[in-house]
């Protein structure tokens, strides 16, 4: 079933009903290209609505199975191939498969660069025969002879194997959406027809198109090498834009094609991994790669979580451990629950971010686009300026001057150096993070992450592991420490906090029974109440014991110890009295500390954000070397931290995990979820870290930073190289050196840009982050 498109309704961007931005709003839902129209459309609906900005769209008609869209101008969705209207580039699907057909487009471009080089190749050697004076031909041929022979090679050059280029000025002149290939076109157009009438009509010219030995020039070799480079550089650029694709297509690989899957009287099966159901058993032996993400419900073994992580050191994975699909099980044999298949798995989401990232434009690809329309235009006109002039006061034969140099002009101008500039470098960074375990949402994020200068953490989950445990329990008032641990382990569980299934979990290693809770209610960010065997149970912090009126006594001292050692401690009240202290641990990561360290080199401002006491974030933030902390946070108020960081000035990053962080990641100028965390927190941030490491910010930043330096270089290359040579084709060396530059000179020297753009993108793909 095909999916339907909408238009964001604050930026007009075409997004996909399969967006996983979506705003339901009076029954309707709206979809968003990125967080920050999402953001901007719930603050103020009416006014976008008010607008009529939404504006439904329909597949066109005839839809097939596979929809199209420019690699330039990703805002381009077709359900056939064809040319992108805007930039004449040939559309390509939108989703990248194993199995692919073969690219037409290539094939086409490599079948007419080998025929124009079969009739190029005879009529350029001859050219530059006589020039070099070699040999001359018109020894023994007539000049007549010579322009037919070279009108009967240059015609099917120009006009077939130029064809596609041809075509593409020509609507961009009819769509007026001028482009690389008007420029193309009109100089090969105007130099090939002028040939023509040059070899078929040469009595109807004056004097002023005559050489000195009263021939008429023609100039069939410069329109077909024209032709010729041009194709040459298209077969380039088009295997360059398919090597983008290779960071897909390496992931799509990593899916295993079978499953063993274990039935329910025992017997066991191979099966194509597309069958697999959720809640099927599955054993994966050693060797084997886990078809799909579960948990392991037998055996012990080690997995290989390279894929993801980048880490090449495998994982221990015992009973109850998370498995992620695609991932090499290396050790011993496990029995799995399959909880995420098809597009649902990490895997297929990964490919999924990837694909729409590599699709989406940078802002600074903005600023180029509008540089390119205004420039072709300009180059136009210096073309006709440059006929003109040559025509009235350069040398004899003038018009014939004028006219290679207008021509030349239109070729070495040709900005479509300009136009990769920008695609190609971010193509290939969004496929290099993947590899790294990092995953751009789109190109804005590439291009904004670099510019953040505070970094604003959450505790749980983003530097601390996100499992804590329980660690002690203290008691007063006459309650035991099991009997205590009962009434409050059966009191959370019907609570969703993650320290809740740590009391649980600590319970259940203790032996202590559980039982059902009633009139439960939760105070967010304070504590729970409810009733478990006819008692009145009421856990959470010292204030909110305070609320309940209820005095902890002598509890403040001694949780006061239990948070200087960097541990969470949570009140208990029975029956309207305290009754003691539990504490929780959430050990820190491993990898922590060698990521704040990295992130203070980059130079970025990292605040501790928590919910926890003072004094446990104090000791949290002693021990990971922070100096800026920010306790006792509720989850609505982190927006509000987020807005003051910014309003001073800062460009603010936020990392967090949790449903309480997606509002403060969509505010914030460059979200960064922990791939660990929920998938809402994932929808509102910029950039996906899979693994949840921290240092994974420390590579997304030097990607980024390595990303936009690419971009200035092609950029700078693409406007120098354009700015330069326009006026040395237009002729302004000639009254000081009498130095004129070729049509097929020209043609060299634009393809030679595009070489040198594609080839300094690629360059990012073996780069060090």
């Amino acid at each position: 079933m095909k999916s339907t498109f909408e238009k964001d309704p604050v930026c007009g961007m075409t997004v996909s009903s399969s967006s996983p931005l979506k705003h339901i709003h009076n029954g309707t839902a709206y979809y968003f290209c990125n967080p920050g129209c999402l953001e901007k459309f719930r603050k103020d609906a009416e006014k976008y609505l008010n607008q009529g900005a939404i504006q439904k769209m329909s597949p066109p008609n005839n839809s097939s199975e596979i929809e199209y869209t420019c690699p330039m101008h990703p805002e381009i969705i077709r359900n056939s191939p064809g040319s992108c209207p805007i930039c004449g580039m040939a559309l390509e699907p939108r989703a990248i498969t194993l199995d692919e057909p073969e690219n037409k487009e290539l094939k086409d471009m490599q079948h007419r660069f080998w025929a124009a080089v079969l009739l190029t190749v005879p009529i350029l050697v001859t050219a530059m025969g006589e020039s070099l004076r070699f040999f001359h031909l018109t020894r023994f041929f007539s000049m007549p002879s010579l322009s037919w022979t070279q009108l009967a090679l240059a015609t099917p050059t120009v006009l077939w194997c130029g064809w596609p280029l041809l075509e593409r000025g020509w609507r961009s002149f009819v769509n007026r959406r001028l482009n690389m290939f008007s420029l193309i076109g009109l100089g090969v157009t105007v130099a090939f027809f002028y040939s023509v009438l040059a070899a078929i009509a040469p009595g109807i010219f004056p004097i002023s198109f005559r050489d000195e030995n009263g021939q008429v020039a023609v100039y069939f070799e410069a329109a077909m090498v024209i032709v010729t480079l041009v194709l040459l550089g298209q077969v380039i650029e088009i295997k360059a834009r398919t090597k983008t694709g290779a960071a897909i297509k390496a992931l799509l690989r990593l899916a295993p094609k079978t499953a063993r899957i274990v039935r329910s009287d025992g017997n066991e099966e191979d099966i194509p991994i597309e069958r697999i159901q959720m809640g099927d058993l599955l054993r994966v032996r050693p060797g084997e790669k886990i078809p799909v993400d579960g948990k392991v419900l037998e055996g012990t073994s080690s997995v290989d979580e390279s894929m993801i992580s980048g880490e090449s050191m495998p994982v221990g994975k015992k009973e109850g451990d998370l498995v992620t699909g695609a991932t090499l099980n290396t050790t011993g044999s496990i029995i799995i629950r399959a909880e995420r298949v098809g597009k649902e798995t990490l895997l297929s989401q990964i490919i999924r971010m990837v694909q729409e990232a590599q699709r989406s434009r940078a802002p600074v690809q903005h600023l180029a686009d509008i540089v390119s329309a205004y420039f072709v235009q300009i180059v136009i006109v210096i073309a006709f300026l440059t006929f003109i002039v040559w025509s009235l006061i350069g040398p004899e034969p003038r018009f014939a001057y004028g006219l290679i140099n207008a021509v030349t002009v239109l070729i070495i101008a040709c900005p479509c150096a300009l136009g990769l500039a920008t695609p190609l470098s971010i193509m290939v960074a969004t496929g290099k993070g993947a590899s790294m375990g990092v995953l751009f949402k789109n190109a804005t994020a590439i291009e904004q992450l670099r510019k953040v200068t505070t970094l604003l953490v959450d505790k749980t989950g983003t530097l601390t592991e996100g499992k804590p445990k329980l660690k002690d329990i203290i008691t007063i008032n006459g309650w035991g420490e099991n009997e205590m641990l009962g009434l409050v382990a059966s009191l959370e569980k019907s609570s969703e906090h993650p320290l809740a299934h740590a009391i649980i979990e600590g319970a259940k290693a203790r032996g202590v029974e559980l039982t059902s809770a009633t009139d439960f209610k939760s105070i967010t960010g304070k504590g729970v109440t409810g009733r478990v065997n006819g008692k009145s149970v009421a856990i959470g912090t010292s204030e909110f014991l305070r609320d309940l009126k209820i005095d902890p006594g002598r509890l403040d001292s001694q949780a006061d110890e239990s948070r200087k050692s960097g541990k969470a401690v949570m009140y208990v009240a029975i029956n309207n009295l305290a009754a003691g202290l539990i504490s929780v641990a959430d050990p820190i990561k491993e990898t922590t500390f060698e990521a704040i360290q990295k992130l203070k080199e980059l130079g970025i401002r990292i605040v501790l954000v928590t919910g926890d006491n003072k004094t446990t974030a104090a000791a949290v933030a002693r021990e990971l070397g922070l100096s800026d902390v920010i306790s006792e946070v509720l989850p609505q108020e982190k927006v509000d931290i987020v807005k003051k960081f910014q309003k001073e000035g800062n460009f603010v990053a936020m990392a967090g995990d949790g449903i309480n962080d997606a509002p403060a990641l969509a505010q914030a100028d460059i979200g960064i979820a922990m791939g660990s965390g929920t998938d809402v927190a994932m929808e509102c941030a910029g950039v996906t870290l899979v693994k949840g490491d921290l240092r994974g910010i420390v590579r997304a930043i030097r990607l980024s930073r390595l990303t936009m330096r690419n971009i200035k270089q092609n950029l700078f290359f693409a406007f120098f190289y354009n700015g330069l040579g326009v006026p040395i084709a237009a002729g302004v060396l000639y009254p000081l050196m009498g130095l004129l530059l070729s049509p097929i000179l020209a043609a060299a020297a634009m393809s030679f840009s595009d070489v040198f753009v594609v080839a300094n993108a690629l360059r990012l793909r073996t780069s060090s982050v």
